[in-house]
């Protein structure tokens, strides 16, 4: 080993006696930069005040009298502000109705509890950070790993404590008491409010206990007795709504916007729009397509819907203009309030045989069959599809993966949501050498981020006020998230390893993603040429015109097809 890297370890480990645990750290919460008052004065402020100013102006032309004196510029005023009165009320009942109890059942009780167990194993491998187990290519590493009671110090336990306190606001592990502990189990595993485990049934207390029993297991330590209020853990389907007002001129512009991208890409680009299922969609054929051209298929992410991807589409579109490509819209995540589906977001096997269906009808893959089938060989194989993620649309690949793999050919993630948001645990010496970024980093849990944590700079204030606290995104978020459906493991990735058929595009400032926990998790599972780390890089900036990244998803979607 080099003698600086030795020393260097020698003295994070010297750091690491000195701290003990490091789930026994107080985070404090950063002060505010300058950057967040200049975002709150300039961008949030105007944008939140026009409804209140709005009450305000409207309440005092009646009140005054003065609505029958007024000119035509008054009429005007008063017609806006008296529009932005009225939806400001559609919108206080549209967050009512989603701050309701959460519909969505707790899902397969048998698949539940494996893929709870499958995350308390995940970390217990001691997987060097370059390499995988080799004992077993298709499933490597954790998931053949055996729950034990690891020690206290052991830094497996050490780093599961770490992380797990992110559900409990990142409290001190010593403060979490078991009641949170329930309360966040019973949420995990049956979707609903805790009372007590004397509300709940035989089976239920049991399937509970054998939980926390596990779960102290992999912590290396017994969580005590009793209740703690202010360890109150996260539990998002039930936790109330986070909404915040935006004014009607604000959803006008974006469906206008919206609407305006659609002529763009209609106009421009020869794309179609239609409908399958209930799955809106934006397609380009080109007239002369190769029977062998693979098509491609872009899954967006939170924010503004066409609006926001333009100019990535556009770059898209003009790289492989003989190759088919699809848009799946996803209006409950584009602030498409006048949308008929913006409160009602599709499901995981909803949305999975929808898209499957769509590429089926369209021609671009075969009909699914029983995975336990052996394939056809003598029939001549359609092409199947590329599938080109960003963000959020990572959990909608990780759906069509799940469901559908054979119909997947290549996997493209671009900052990539749905790896390790549960994932625990690292080599001791990889443990060591980054215990300083574990000390210092920021909490990156997607839903910490957009639901929980208090804005402290420009950009995270622009994150929760114009994304996170949107009512489509937070009722999407917290009324229907699915952990479960969401978490995507290693092994269900086909041809993870294989640079040609999948790649990963992450960067190392991300405010959302914690993408260093990412690199490792990936890299200790064997991928190598296939991610593509940007130090420097921020949320989305890999899709941005010009950049090292983009060129690189260009480069990678126009290869030659195999």
């Amino acid at each position: 080993m080099d003698e600086g890297i030795e020393t260097e370890i020698v003295a994070e480990i010297e750091k690491v006696e000195a701290v003990k645990d490091i789930a026994e750290i107080q985070i404090t919460r950063p002060s505010r930069s300058w950057t967040f008052w200049l975002v709150l004065f300039f961008a949030v402020a105007p944008i939140w005040s026009l409804v209140p100013l709005s009450w305000v102006y409207v309440v005092y032309i009646l009140r005054t009298g003065k609505v029958w004196t007024l000119g035509w510029k008054g009429c005007l005023t008063f017609a806006w502000a008296l529009a932005e009165v009225f939806f400001s009320v559609y919108h206080w009942q549209l967050a009512r109705f989603v701050s309701g109890p959460c519909t969505r059942g707790s899902g397969n009780l048998t698949e539940l509890q494996a893929a709870f167990k499958r995350i308390l194993q995940s970390g217990l491998a001691c997987l060097p950070e370059y390499g995988y187990d080799d004992e077993d290519v298709g499933r490597p590493g954790s998931p053949e790993e055996e729950i034990v009671a690891l020690h206290p110090e052991d830094p497996r336990a050490v780093d599961f404590r770490n992380y797990l306190r992110t559900w409990f606001n990142r409290v001190t592990w010593s403060d979490i008491r078991k009641h949170q502990m329930y309360e966040w189990l019973h949420w995990a595993i049956f979707n609903a409010a805790f009372d007590g485990l004397d509300q709940l049934s035989d089976a239920r207390k049991v399937l509970l206990e054998e939980c926390m029993e596990m779960i102290e297991r992999r912590a290396g330590v017994q969580i005590p007795d009793g209740s703690n209020p202010s360890a109150k853990p996260m539990t998002l389907t039930v936790d109330p709504v986070n909404v915040v007002g935006r004014p009607f001129v604000w959803y006008l512009g974006v469906a206008l916007s919206n609407l305006y991208q659609r002529r763009h890409f209609r106009n421009w680009w020869g794309c179609s729009f239609d409908t399958y299922n209930g799955l809106d969609y934006l397609v380009r054929i080109p007239r002369h397509v190769k029977h062998d051209a693979r098509p491609i298929v872009f899954l967006h992410g939170l924010g503004l819907g066409l609006t926001q991807y333009k100019l990535f589409l556009s770059s898209l579109l003009r790289a492989v203009p003989d190759r088919p490509v699809l848009v799946p819209l996803q209006p409950h995540v584009s602030q498409e309030i006048f949308h008929p589906k913006y409160l009602r977001p599709m499901g995981r096997h909803e949305s999975a045989n929808a898209l499957a269906g769509l590429l089926v009808e369209l021609g671009w893959v075969d009909p699914p069959t029983d995975e336990s089938e052996p394939e056809d060989n003598t029939k001549i194989k359609k092409p199947d599809v590329t599938v080109l993620s960003h963000s959020n649309g990572s959990f909608l690949h990780s759906w069509l993966l799940k469901e559908h793999p054979r119909m997947v050919a290549r996997s493209c993630f671009v900052d990539p949501v749905t790896f390790c948001s549960w994932e625990g645990g690292e080599s001791f010496v990889e443990f060591i050498y980054h215990i300083k970024d574990s000390l210092t980093a920021t909490l990156t849990d997607l839903c910490y981020n957009f639901i929980y944590r208090p804005a402290s700079s420009g950009v995270e204030l622009v994150m929760k006020f114009f994304v996170g606290t949107e009512l489509g995104v937070a009722n999407f978020l917290q009324r229907h998230f699915d952990w479960n459906a969401n978490a995507l493991w290693y092994e269900q990735i086909p041809n993870a390893r294989d640079p040609h058929r999948t790649r990963y595009f992450l960067g190392g400032k991300d405010a959302i993603v914690d993408a260093n926990r990412v690199k490792r998790y990936l890299t200790s599972h064997g991928v190598r040429d296939g991610l593509w780390f940007d130090p420097d890089g921020h949320h989305g900036q890999a899709l941005l015109t010009g950049g090292q990244g983009h060129t690189e998803i260009l480069r990678w979607l126009s290869e030659k097809q195999s």
